[in-house]
């Protein structure tokens, strides 16, 4: 398994990253995807991976599909607070849930990274930290990209590291 410094050292832009990835929510700058008419209430930092398949296309050709993300986010703290799986869904500590569906993009400002989104909720599941969340953008990310090896066998798994701030609104 990488580490968030295996992936920073790839990328090879250490210092930007680590910046960018925890910066203050005071001195977060402003994303080219923004909701409409809501509240910032949480920015976190998620490291994890971007999960891929190898299947076959229309042309039965086997290339990498992507299937889901798994990561964490980190509060300002440091603290683990929200686990982030297919759907996409975002899951508190405290059981409160939410699922959502993109209503925009926008490529990343890194090379070779999964692009930045703005996703809309679309179900909530338990009263807590995620109950009253509208938006979701992810911003700043870094890696997440489809594996560069080709794949060679159908379902073959292939998992890549990133790391992004996601930004919850009300």
């Amino acid at each position: 398994m990488f580490t968030i410094f295996d992936l920073v050292s790839r990328v090879g832009r250490a210092s930007a990253v680590i910046a960018g990835c925890v910066a203050s929510t005071a001195a977060f700058a402003a994303p080219p995807i923004d909701p409409p008419q809501a509240e910032r209430v949480l920015v976190t930092t998620a490291s994890g991976v971007q999960v891929y398949s190898c299947e076959y296309d229309a042309q039965h050709r086997l290339g990498w599909v992507f299937k889901n993300p798994q990561a964490t986010l980190y509060n300002a703290s440091g603290q683990a607070v929200i686990r982030h799986a297919a759907g996409p869904s975002w899951e508190a500590d405290d059981g409160s849930r939410i699922v959502g569906h993109m209503i925009a993009q926008t490529p990343s400002e890194t090379a070779a990274s999964v692009p930045q989104l703005l996703l809309e909720t679309r179900s909530t599941a338990a009263n807590g930290m995620l109950s009253a969340i509208r938006y979701v953008q992810r911003v700043n990310t870094v890696g997440g990209v489809m594996p560069a090896s080709p794949c060679s066998t159908e379902h073959e798994i292939g998992n890549s590291p990133y790391i992004a701030n996601y930004v919850f609104y009300k």
